[in-house]
């Protein structure tokens, strides 16, 4: 059996908010994760949705009806399309993260496909789409020393780690329909998928006869929702309109199971010091609500703000030891702009060109030392039109910031890139001329 430590401190040191200051890296193995130290919590980091044509416009878009792109926002945006199109988009997210902390500071960096989506029409006025896109993820790695001389005189150096990855994610298909030319209603099914693995490792370095030791928790989870929307267009003149969205998305019992595990490793052996399973209780994806406008004029401007609320309050999430952390109402207020000089200019390339811009503010459901971590930011993007129709590569840039250094918490400061191709095609037609 591995010998004792005394005042063995190893799961307090380890999990407190004051580790976040030492080496944090980005994980490999997960293309879905972007790493954060805020991850430790819950579910995870909950990551923004939309393609970058919300995201360059501060994520807004819930009563957007853009006819150029796929809006993932809200299931009745589906229908604002031509009729016969065929459209399809596929996102790529690079993040870059400077932490700091009273401690000091350090950096990563992530490069993920962030979602892939699809949409078709099904008969007039109605059609549908199918896609998946990452719902959180979890990615940390950082590290500590035992500062304690008491400990350190009786068992020599000790290294603590700890260590998080995995990803939730969102399948989802989707139809909506509009009605008498003004009111649209759609719905998205949803699957929440995925595995979560959280662990620690203390290693002694000065002493052989100490077994490190690993532990942690594994989780492997699922569990199905829906999302409803609607849009109400109403036109301003001849060349204006504007829009009111809402949208409902149901709350999700999250189900699976939990694998608990720890064990001492030596140079000669591995000891199984705890194994066992059991089902994940009191894990769920609360009801979220969104509101939304969205102003239009000849083509050319659009404007859009949103608002959603979501409250994870009393979520059985399990607490980490030597952390003060609670999950709680989160909240998001996101607005931006977009801007095309000629949609049809044929002569100067940047008319057509689409530039955009926004703005965030969101409240997260992580509470750490009594501090709601918040995040802030500003967005750009634009989109370059690629031969006929409405196919274009679309760039967007998110610079904010998230969290505070007060009471020995972690600030992030980042850039975010993204990227997405979108495809569009016209099916369905039958040429007078061969």
């Amino acid at each position: 059996m591995m010998k004792r430590v005394k005042g063995f401190k190893f799961l307090a040191v380890a999990a407190a908010i004051l580790c976040f200051a030492g080496e944090v890296s980005a994980q490999d193995g997960d293309a879905a994760n972007s790493s954060t130290p805020y991850s430790l919590f819950g579910f995870g980091d909950i990551l923004r949705q939309g393609t970058s044509y919300n995201l360059a416009m501060g994520g807004a878009g819930i009563a957007d009806r853009s006819v150029r792109t796929i809006n993932l926002l809200n299931p009745a945006a589906v229908t604002a399309r031509e009729q016969k199109a065929f459209m399809f988009d596929i996102g790529l997210e690079n993040r870059n993260t400077i932490y700091r902390s009273d401690s000091g500071k350090s950096a990563s960096n992530t490069f993920n496909i962030h979602h892939i989506v699809a949409s078709l029409p099904i008969y007039k006025h109605s059609a549908f789409k199918l896609g998946i896109q990452p719902y959180s993820s979890v990615n940390y790695n950082f590290q500590a020393r035992e500062s304690d001389d008491e400990l350190i005189a009786e068992v020599g150096d000790i290294n603590y780690k700890r260590i998080g990855e995995g990803s939730l994610y969102q399948a989802f298909v989707g139809a909506g329909v509009t009605l008498w030319d003004r009111l649209s209603l759609g719905v998205d099914g949803q699957w929440y998928f995925g595995n979560i693995e959280r662990y620690s490792i203390a290693t002694f370095n000065t002493d052989a006869s100490y077994r490190s030791l690993t532990t942690g928790w594994s989780y492997v989870m699922s569990g199905f929702g829906a999302k409803f929307g609607l849009q109400y267009e109403q036109p301003l003149g001849k060349a204006a309109s504007i829009r009111a969205g809402a949208t409902y998305s149901l709350g999700t019992d999250i189900k699976g199971y939990r694998t608990r595990y720890a064990f001492g490793v030596s140079t000669n052996a591995t000891d199984t010091i705890r194994y066992d399973q059991g089902n994940i209780n009191g894990y769920r994806i609360p009801a979220e609500i969104g509101l939304a406008l969205s102003f239009s004029a000849k083509d050319t401007w659009t404007v859009n703000v949103d608002y959603t609320m979501q409250d994870w309050t009393g979520i059985g999430f399990e607490g980490s030891p030597g952390v003060d952390f609670f999950a709680t109402k989160a909240s998001s207020i996101r607005a931006g702009l977009e801007y095309t000089p000629n949609r049809y200019d044929i002569r100067y390339y940047f008319r057509r060109v689409s530039y955009r811009a926004g703005f965030y503010h969101e409240k997260t459901y992580v509470n750490v030392m009594g501090h709601q971590v918040a995040a802030t930011g500003i967005t750009f993007g634009m989109s370059f039109p690629v031969f006929r129709y409405y196919n274009a590569i679309s760039f967007g840039l998110d610079i904010g910031q998230r969290g505070t250094m007060q009471d020995n918490m972690i600030r992030e400061r980042y850039v975010l890139f993204n990227l997405s191709f979108d495809l569009f095609d016209i099916w369905f037609i039958k040429n007078l001329y061969q």
